[in-house]
């Protein structure tokens, strides 16, 4: 038997830890011990619905006491907690119920609620349960969760994660990068439903006996800010647009005191080498940049402090493997760009009910991430682009990051994407879609190329400069590029 709320939760109540801070949300703390009775009553509020070992449970709530208790109340029982996202419309809650096939979902009242299953808010589900619950023998490989991939390339898919997975990102990358321990306080601004902000928020300081902070609305740059600056924590994670984003609040006179964090780790997407580099000179501290996947389960690729290298991922957190290859199967040589294949403990079982897309994907126990990479002498990896997302320019493969790095050397530039775009003659070039900041110089789009022209090759310069007010995003803040081709 290998439960994994128990696994996070038992062994700090059996030691006496119960008292500890586990939770803050807005002043207000919950313990070890309020957060496992908590639980347990959200897992007797599921039972008494009907919900039975292997039903899924879709979960529709905000960073919260209620999204952990009723996450580890389900796994309590058996029952696969379905995590969604709180920014959705109703036909995207439908396709993800449907397809999931969640026998109920706990929401908050403030969230959306036209979803195609029984609706239950949490108040109402732990209303008059008892705080002792039978822990549901599962074993090891049973199916624990299910986290949607993010869906930069169409419809998300359900991606599968095992009891016996939950508590690896903890023992990887908690330990040889963030380093936690039991004295840490942890905040991140990426959610509870995003695989990264689950392990973040909750696997991770869970599993070392931490306490994290919990903010229930979706933090504004001010707002991150500010909730650093009243908790104080040691530990931050953010992605790359939400430290972009905090530089420029910081640099337009916001409040900023980062004086309590002593790490600093991005995911999600790739950390631009100008964003790392003016937040160092900021604030003083590094950002360790990582990759990893909701199909891996957390960040296997990382920058380790002391050796950052900007621009790159990093090397491989111990207890992974990666391969770096070509469409034939065959290595890649140092520098050349090939598809990133990563293999390790954390990774998940499948994509739920699609046999198709895990053959894709899961490779004889590897994970074939869709991203294109390069790998030096030293072991750095360095992102490249989806493999959908790489230009074809004069015959020749380019980065869109590489470019997208050189428009964020301009501190006028906040945010940038970049794609291909045909001209009348049917040729491709580069066209740089940027965010500018709000004292931007009516010269932007002519600096930029200017700046181009001195750092890039011919053939990678934007030919085109289009300045918009937002990019499109998923809810978790990777950038949709398709959306930006087909503009």
């Amino acid at each position: 038997m290998f439960n994994l709320a128990s696994a996070l939760l038992d062994p700090h109540l059996e030691a006496g830890r119960g008292s500890r801070p586990a939770f803050r949300v807005r002043g207000k703390t919950l313990t070890y011990e309020d957060i496992a009775l908590l639980a347990n009553r959200a897992a007797n509020g599921l039972r008494a619905r009907g919900v039975r070992a292997g039903d899924r449970v879709a979960l529709v709530l905000p960073d919260s006491p209620a999204f952990v208790a009723t996450f580890l109340g389900a796994l309590r029982i058996g029952a696969i907690p379905v995590t969604l996202s709180t920014y959705l419309p109703a036909d995207e809650y439908a396709y993800l119920l449907d397809d999931s096939g969640a026998a109920v979902t706990v929401s908050d009242p403030a969230m959306p609620t036209a979803v195609a299953s029984p609706t239950i808010p949490f108040d109402e589900l732990v209303s008059g349960e008892v705080e002792d619950v039978d822990t549901h023998p599962t074993k090891p490989e049973d199916p624990a969760f299910i986290q949607y991939s993010s869906g930069t390339t169409g419809k998300p898919k359900g991606v599968v994660h095992m009891h016996k997975n939950g508590v690896q990102p903890a023992k990887l990358h908690g330990r040889h990068v963030s380093e936690v321990t039991d004295r840490d306080v942890v905040f991140s601004v990426p959610r509870q439903f995003f695989s990264f902000g689950l392990n973040n928020s909750l696997l991770v300081p869970l599993y070392y006996g931490a306490c994290a902070i919990l903010e229930p609305e979706r933090p504004t740059p001010q707002r991150a800010l500010e909730i650093i600056a009243i908790e104080r924590p040691t530990l931050f994670y953010n992605v790359p647009t939400g430290y972009a984003l905090m530089l420029a609040a910081a640099e337009s006179g916001a409040n900023a005191d980062l004086s309590s964090v002593r790490r600093c780790v991005s995911a999600g997407e790739a950390l631009p080498a100008p964003i790392l580099e003016r937040w160092k000179a900021r604030f003083g501290q590094e950002i360790l940049d990582g990759i990893g996947s909701t199909e891996i389960g957390h960040i296997c690729i990382s920058n380790f402090q002391g050796r950052v290298r900007p621009g790159t991922s990093g090397q491989l957190i111990p207890g992974y493997e990666a391969r770096v290859q070509r469409a034939d199967g065959t290595d890649a040589a140092p520098g050349e760009i090939g598809d990133l294949l990563v293999r390790g403990p954390s990774t998940a079982k499948e994509y739920w009910r699609k046999p198709e897309a895990t053959a894709h994907t899961f490779r004889d126990g590897w994970v074939f991430t869709g991203d294109r990479y390069t790998r030096d002498a030293d072991g750095y990896l360095t992102y490249q682009g989806r493999s959908d997302d790489m230009l074809r320019i004069s015959g020749m493969w380019v980065s869109p990051l590489e470019v997208e790095s050189v428009m964020l050397r301009n501190p006028a530039v906040r945010e940038c994407a970049v794609v291909a775009r045909a001209r009348d003659d049917g040729i491709a070039r580069p066209v740089a879609f940027v965010v500018a900041r709000d004292d931007a110089p009516d010269t932007l789009a002519a600096d930029l190329l200017a700046l181009a022209e001195e750092a890039l090759p011919s053939y990678k310069r934007p030919k085109w400069i289009e300045r918009v007010h937002e990019l499109p995003k998923t809810s978790t803040g990777k950038i949709q590029r398709f959306k930006l081709r087909g503009r």
